[in-house]
């Protein structure tokens, strides 16, 4: 019985001592995460060099007949395409292009996808409109959505953030309804409803804080794809126009010559391969944490 009572007071003070212990923090535990930091050292990486490397790598839109189609070597490190023009040069400035274009869909796909979702979820009276237009752009194929915008309003940065924005949004629709669905349920929200708190403030303070985390993964993802679908556009010749450079349209251009240069659509395949990993890498860091069932299990 002593015995018993010894460990059961030896127990209790760990428990006590567990309890006492500070939570970590959340900007800990990402970090804490190798995907979330080795795929975020690679993200910061591309981003460095799509900010600061035009400023070293020179015009990439000077022309040099004489120096056509040469191989990687000191005064060309990528070597060069078949107008002479650095392709090191273009490759470190269609990183700005591919990086714009992710960011620039993530931002606008999440913030219209969110007020749609949000509504969709919460006013039942909006729900079977809003999401039968939804379930509309969903069943169009997004580059056959992308291509023909494009080919009516023609071809510009714009244009083809635009095009990839739409078949985006009704995925984050879909989302945000899902956990509003989840959290009007819920007590809490119960109880705002029944002190008369205004629709509006009770959308902000208890149901979009809700959304927080399940966004941001969602905002990685699209990222990736919005730089994949805008380098599948520019290397079909119906995204950014030739004399911008992106990695799209530098392999696009680079297919002729692929025999004999193969340099010319293998490292912009290379730079927009490691973009597309660290972003969804970094996502799926974030999902891992930001998930208490993951975590837990973790």
């Amino acid at each position: 019985m002593a015995r018993d009572r010894d460990l059961a007071l030896e127990a209790a003070d760990a428990g006590g001592e567990e309890a006492a212990r500070p939570e970590p923090s959340l900007w800990r535990l990402v970090l804490a995460n190798r995907a979330v930091f080795w795929g975020g050292l690679l993200l910061v990486v591309m981003v460095a060099v799509a900010l600061v490397g035009p400023a070293f790598t020179g015009d990439p839109m000077a022309i040099n007949p004489i120096q056509r189609l040469k191989p990687p070597s000191a005064a060309f490190p990528f070597g060069t395409d078949f107008l002479g023009r650095d392709l090191l040069a273009r490759v470190v400035y269609g990183a700005r292009i591919s990086l714009a274009v992710g960011l620039a869909v993530a931002v606008i796909a999440i913030s219209v996808g969110l007020v749609l979702g949000m509504i969709a979820g919460y006013v039942r009276a909006l729900d079977a409109v809003v999401m039968r237009v939804m379930d509309g752009l969903m069943a169009i194929p997004g580059i056959l959505l992308a291509i023909a915008l494009i080919s009516l309003s023609g071809a510009t940065l714009l244009t083809v953030i635009v095009a990839i924005v739409i078949p985006e949004i009704p995925r984050v629709v879909r989302l945000v309804r899902s956990v509003v669905l989840t959290v009007r349920e819920e007590p809490y929200v119960e109880a705002a409803i029944a002190a008369g708190t205004r629709l509006p403030w009770i959308l902000i303070r208890h149901v979009l804080p809700n959304t927080v985390a399940p966004l941001i993964v969602q905002a990685s993802y699209i990222s990736g794809s919005a730089m994949l679908t805008e380098s599948i556009l520019g290397f079909l010749g119906a995204g950014i126009p030739p004399e911008i450079p992106s990695w799209g349209n530098i392999m696009s251009e680079g297919r002729t010559y692929f025999q004999l240069s193969p340099w010319i659509i293998f490292f912009p395949g290379v730079a927009l391969a490691l973009t597309v990993l660290a972003v969804n890498t970094v996502g799926d860091g974030l999902r891992d944490t930001l998930d208490p069932r993951i975590a837990r299990k973790m």
